[in-house]
């Protein structure tokens, strides 16, 4: 049988298992439930959140033998063909490749007829912010008096270049991006049922990475099975994602802790030695002092479940509120100006110099 990515073998098939966009789910069913039905929908957000796939689902809550209901069979042939994007009533468009006024005015034509085998014939116009002025205006007319069997499902990952004149005939939803902790979850659960062992801090690093995007982390994850043999491992993970070893970095504040110039000097030529990224380097040091930081004011935030967490508990004992301000402010700044220095090597450790020359200003202190 032929392999399938996960992405695609574990796309949601109803709302139950939709992760992480409970606010769009919950105004869809209420208004599938009380049959108070729109005729455009615009679905906007980051790559990856789900957009296409709660265009199927509310296309399969239209469209199902049973009625229309928020909680689609999933096994009747309506169903099924639209899992299967054979459906002939629902229609998905790439706007980025279908963009002008002929091939907007050619699907308007084909609106106008009822549907052949359903209840309802939608219509999904994908990244629909591609379009044309002309095929904008084309439609317009059709988007705010459609016929009665017509429903609009428009998705884009830039609203700001859709005209405020078809965004006035839409109800729109704006999908989050992914929470970490529910991307991991969503991979603990995907790996569990592949039978595949990982390890969990395999997955923060996969779902640090994916940024927020969970088709980019199952992508990353079928990578890192691929690339680790039929497992996760932190160590397969990191290798494959270029990431940092956060030993590196803990033993990098233990020495500006310390105040040891010689042994930040060594750390740092020992990830020279190593190709390690300095500027993935700032960025991670920056969001450590940013945990840090927290830790010092609410300490409730540090979670148990990060390997670094007695090591943020201990350096926010350590370290003064001001001193993590300022070695954060620099960490972020140094990392900016990476690009003007001779090298990275010198931007880098000019910046680590940075936080071992300066101090926070003094109350009352000043230019005499």
């Amino acid at each position: 049988m032929t392999y399938q990515v996960l992405a695609r073998k574990w796309r949601p098939k109803d709302f139950a298992s939709l992760v992480g966009q409970e606010h769009v789910v919950r105004a869809l069913t209420h208004a599938l439930d009380g049959a108070r039905l729109h005729h455009a929908y615009l679905f906007t957000g980051t790559r990856g959140v789900g957009k296409t796939t709660l265009s199927r689902i509310f296309a399969k809550a239209l469209n199902c033998e049973t009625g229309i209901t928020a909680t689609p069979c999933g096994v009747c042939r309506a169903c099924r063909e639209i899992d299967e994007g054979r459906f002939v009533d629902y229609v998905e468009m790439d706007a980025a490749s279908n963009r002008g006024v002929d091939e907007m005015a050619a699907l308007l034509e084909r609106a106008v007829y009822a549907p052949v085998d359903a209840r309802f014939k939608v219509y999904m116009i994908d990244e629909v912010h591609m379009l044309t002025n002309h095929a904008f205006n084309a439609m317009l007319k059709t988007l705010e008096e459609p016929p009665p069997h017509i429903k609009f499902i428009l998705a884009t990952t830039d609203p700001q270049k859709i005209p405020v004149t078809v965004l006035s005939r839409c109800l729109q939803f704006n999908l989050k991006q992914m929470p970490a902790g529910h991307i991991v979850g969503h991979l603990e659960r995907i790996l569990a049922a592949e039978g595949i062992a990982f390890e969990p801090q395999a997955l923060r690093l996969l779902a640090r990475a994916a940024d927020g995007s969970m088709r980019d982390a199952l992508s990353l994850t079928d990578q890192a099975i691929a690339y680790s043999a039929n497992q996760v491992t932190e160590d397969a993970v990191r290798g494959m994602l270029g990431a940092l070893d956060q030993s590196y970095l803990i033993r990098l504040v233990d020495a500006l802790v310390e105040a040891d110039g010689v042994l930040v000097l060594a750390i740092a030529d020992e990830m020279a030695l190593r190709s390690l990224s300095f500027s993935t380097a700032l960025q991670d040091l920056a969001s450590l002092f940013h945990r840090i930081a927290w830790a010092q004011f609410a300490p409730t935030a540090v979670l148990d479940e990060w390997p670094e967490a007695n090591d943020v508990r201990r350096f926010a004992q350590a370290l003064s509120p001001e001193q993590v301000q300022l070695f954060y402010q620099i960490a972020t700044i140094g990392r900016s100006e990476l690009g003007l220095a001779p090298d990275e090597y010198a931007g880098f450790t000019m910046t680590l110099l940075r936080m071992l020359a300066f101090e926070p200003a003094r109350e009352g202190g000043g230019a005499g």
